[in-house]
């Protein structure tokens, strides 16, 4: 089951808006922290201390999908889409609905 062009352009689309919006959400992260700014409130420090951390990691979450997203992307450019990495058969219209970037079939996911 070979994608056609129509379906491959859905697919393109969806994955376009997904990587704008983790880019959006990524810039977004990037807004200072007030870091530093008190020096009696050692538990706002704390705190901000702990929310950089965390925003370190979510900000390496997105980039990692943003990076599968680019992946994918340039698999459609070389018209390797919808084909699993492992069997080398087509993926399923129901993962791809799902998982556009899926680089897996169905039975190799098991």
């Amino acid at each position: 089951m070979m994608l056609n062009k129509s379906q491959t352009e859905k697919y393109k689309e969806k994955l376009e808006k997904e990587k704008a919006s983790l880019l959006g959400e990524l810039k977004a992260g990037s807004s200072s922290t007030d870091f530093g700014g008190d020096i009696d409130g050692s538990d706002e420090e704390t705190d901000e201390t702990e929310e950089i951390g965390n925003r370190v990691g979510v900000d390496q979450v997105l980039r990692n999908r943003i990076v599968d997203i680019e992946t994918t992307l340039e698999k459609i450019k070389k018209g390797t889409f919808g084909v699993c990495e492992h069997c080398h058969g087509d993926i399923s219209n129901d993962v791809l609905d799902v998982i556009p970037s899926s680089r897996l079939c169905k039975n190799c996911k098991k």
